[in-house]
């Protein structure tokens, strides 16, 4: 492979590598350290939900696309030439300097789909475009300043600094910093990245003499340029594993388990497969490589899995076939690079391929899918392109020639397809003996095709088809499922369709029995926490009492709703009123209050417009799957709480949460504002869950100690998941718990990975 620099080039700065590589790790660890902070930033605007990440990746992309077609350009300019520009152009973005939040508010209507992208590109555009195209330039540079040793290998450097920058986030910086020190830091080490570029720019100048532009062309023209055969095939197998990271996210966090910061191990794996394909050292590549047909057949296996006992085993064998795609794939580029002087052409392609998975998984799926369709989409475009070698051979490509054996692989793909079918119209959904018997025949069928690619991507669609692609088919066919940008929502019955449910994601948000269709059941039955307080409201605040409530639902509070009382709703996903209301799947809303207003946007900036002291009791269950709305705990929601409730009002939050205690947060918040609150847990066993019952975790606070009283009557100390009779209780706070603002909130001290 041609180098640019010659053996008698000056090298005023040779040997200097160690400043190649600072400069390129500290620009990755500070694009991977501003992406979760300015999500953070953005929570109170935006809430939380998986596709507000995919948004903000698909920005990311868009300007590290833009960012290395920047590095591309100006590497064909004079090295002066170059090293001005970049360093001056650096310097201009510094005007973007502290990183924060443009100023301009979502809209009304709910439609932030395309919102979010401008406001992050007008927030930290400048910035990220600059330090985006460090990598590819640097590398650029390094090759021209006549540095010894390959300069793709920085590129896992760059890809180790940015897995770097995406542990200290949640690790290391949320936890301790406030934003505005966040934001400090950032600009400060923006700064020393500034100073780096400058150093790295003055080796470039210094390597060579400046007044021969026309010898760094003969020489780049010492090797050919790359096909466009060659460009396309590095922009696909760029663009699946992108997408596969982004859409393994979004199934982990909608299907599987929507655990807090789950996001962040599928991009760690993801840029960590970098590192592993673009290393100096080719033995991993080569034994991930090797292994990943394999790795691909089982696991992928397991990609329409229905959540259950085996989350653990489905969110494993999720990341292991991500990390292996990947390795393989971005070591299949890492094998057809270019010579160094088509580097920066090299990264432009790449990265082009990776905003189109992007693309495809941020913006088109949403819309054009009713479920994750686009998870098992990318399994199979990866089936098409990972290289493969046969597992063993019996002489068979003797008997049958090349030709031969590629019609014998495809009969055994459509023997995969047949079991598959008869898996998926007559075996039990469930994972019984006969169903795994022959889903192990369909996996020694792909054992045998591998390296025959027709027939292993034939068997592999089998596979997802038996192992659940049918069912979830069935269930898009049916209408019985929607897709927002805020989620995937599913309309399931049991009971011979007595008892109906909404689910989002892994999370129900509701049910109904139809023989008793205004009857609140699931977390709002009559002995829950804000079951007790909606009860007891003409009691606590008369005939005329005004209630909020955040988080629709499938309306089921609706049914509490007295004549001559005051209710309003306030939901931020259209598509959740249209499941509740106007005929929907559920009827407690038109039943019961079918006059009720719904204000459609983010709860928080919509209750900061509500009349002061309007509010007598204000219901909180804005939960998207288990994600947290961090921005709706913080001191300036409960600020606009306080505003709106009436002088004795009543908050009631629901806290019932499998990974996070937010008791915590609540107590600090009632304690710094001298705040009466309590708790209550409503323990509901097997025999009353076929009513449809769930057991439920509601807290109370008020201003007035006497108010909550009212409802609360003496509280409880213990546990009160031990008594047969629900009660409150006190709430129970961390002495070591800071409280929760805009400026400052980590749900990482409150996390229970394993309750």
């Amino acid at each position: 492979m041609a180098t640019l620099a010659s053996s008698s080039a000056p090298t005023a700065l040779a040997g200097k590598r160690w400043l190649f590589v600072v400069t390129i790790l500290t620009g990755s660890f500070l694009l991977f350290l501003v992406q979760p902070m300015l999500a953070r930033m953005a929570l109170p605007r935006l809430g939380g939900a998986p596709a507000v990440w995919n948004s903000a990746m698909l920005v990311y992309q868009a300007l590290l696309l833009a960012g290395y077609a920047y590095a591309h350009r100006i590497a064909a300019l004079r090295r002066r030439t170059q090293a001005g520009i970049h360093v001056g152009l650096f310097a201009l973005a510094m005007l973007w300097l502290p990183v924060g939040l443009a100023g301009f508010q979502p809209p009304s209507d709910g439609s932030t789909a395309l919102w979010v992208p401008w406001l992050l590109l007008a927030s930290i555009g400048p910035l990220f475009f600059m330090v985006s195209a460090q990598a590819p330039l640097m590398q650029r540079w390094y090759a021209l300043s006549g540095q010894e040793g390959e300069p793709y290998a920085l590129y896992a450097a760059s890809n180790f600094g940015s897995f770097a920058g995406l542990l200290a986030y949640p690790l290391l910086v949320e936890p301790f910093l406030t934003l505005n020190s966040q934001s400090f830091l950032w600009s400060l080490l923006y700064g020393a990245l500034l100073l780096l570029v400058a150093a790295c720019a003055w080796a470039l100048v210094q390597a060579a003499p400046l007044d021969r532009p026309e010898r760094e062309r003969s020489e780049a023209e010492e090797t050919p340029a790359p096909s466009l055969r060659d460009r396309l095939r590095w922009v696909l197998l760029a663009a699946v594993p992108s997408g596969l990271m982004l859409s393994t996210t979004t199934h982990l966090t909608t299907d599987l388990v929507a655990m807090p910061l789950i996001w962040a191990i599928p991009l760690g794996l993801y840029l960590l497969s970098f590192t592993v394909a673009f290393a100096t050292r080719r033995a991993p590549t080569r034994i991930i490589t090797l292994l990943t047909p394999s790795i691909l057949l089982i696991c992928g296996a397991l990609a329409f899995m229905t959540p259950g006992n085996a989350v653990l085993v489905q969110l494993g064998s999720s990341l292991v076939m991500l990390f292996a795609v990947a390795v393989a794939l971005h070591g299949e580029m890492y094998r057809t690079r270019p010579a160094p002087e088509h580097l920066t052409g090299f990264y432009l392609m790449m990265s082009v391929g990776g905003a189109l998975g992007g693309l495809f998984c941020a913006l088109i799926a949403p819309l054009v899918f009713d479920w994750t369709w686009e998870h098992p989409i990318l399994i199979l475009a990866a089936a098409a392109l990972i290289p493969q070698r046969r597992l063993f051979s019996i002489g068979e490509e003797e008997i049958f020639g090349e030709a031969g054996m590629r019609r014998v692989a495809i009969a055994i793909g459509l023997l995969a397809l047949a079991v598959a079918l008869y898996i998926a119209l007559k075996v039990d959904l469930e994972m019984g003996p006969l169903r795994i018997i022959l889903l192990g025949i369909i996996l020694a069928l792909g054992a045998l095709v591998i390296g025959q690619r027709i027939g292993y991507v034939m068997v592999v669609a089998a596979l997802l088809f038996a192992n659940g692609g049918y069912y979830n088919a069935a269930l898009s066919w049916s209408d019985l499922r929607t897709r927002s940008y805020f989620g995937v929502y599913s309309v399931n019955a049991a009971q011979g369709g007595r008892l109906r449910w909404l689910s989002h994601g892994t999370t129900m948000h509701g049910m109904q029995l139809t023989d008793q269709p205004t009857r609140p059941i699931s977390y709002y039955g009559m002995t829950s926490g804000v079951g007790q307080a909606m009860t007891q409201a003409p009691s606590l605040y008369g005939q005329n009492a005004s209630i909020g409530v955040v988080g629709l639902g499938t309306g089921t509070l609706s049914c509490y709703k007295r004549p001559g009382e005051n209710w309003q709703f306030f939901e931020i996903d259209p598509t959740v009123i249209s499941l509740s209301r106007n005929g929907g799947y559920f009827s407690y809303i038109d039943r019961c209050a079918p006059d009720v207003p719904i204000r459609l946007g983010d709860a928080r900036l919509t209750i900061a417009k509500a009349p002061p002291g309007s509010i007598d009791i204000l219901a909180i269950d804005a939960f998207s799957s288990d994600a947290i709305p961090v921005h709706l705990l913080t001191r300036e929601a409960f600020d606009a709480y306080a505003r709106a409730l009436s002088k004795n009002g009543m908050l009631l939050i629901h806290i019932s949460n499998r990974y996070i205690d937010l008791e915590p947060v609540l107590e600090k918040e009632a304690a710094a504002r001298g705040w009466a609150i309590a708790k209550r847990w409503d323990y509901i066993g097997p025999e009353l869950e076929g009513d449809g019952l769930r057991t439920s975790q509601w807290v109370a606070i008020s201003p007035s100690k006497a108010k909550l009283a009212e409802l609360t009557g003496p509280l409880k100390t213990g546990d009160p998941r031990s008594f047969a009779t629900p009660a409150w209780s006190p709430v129970e706070g961390r002495e070591d718990f800071t409280r929760w603002t805009d400026d400052f909130a980590s749900v990482l001290p409150l996390m229970q990975l394993w309750r």
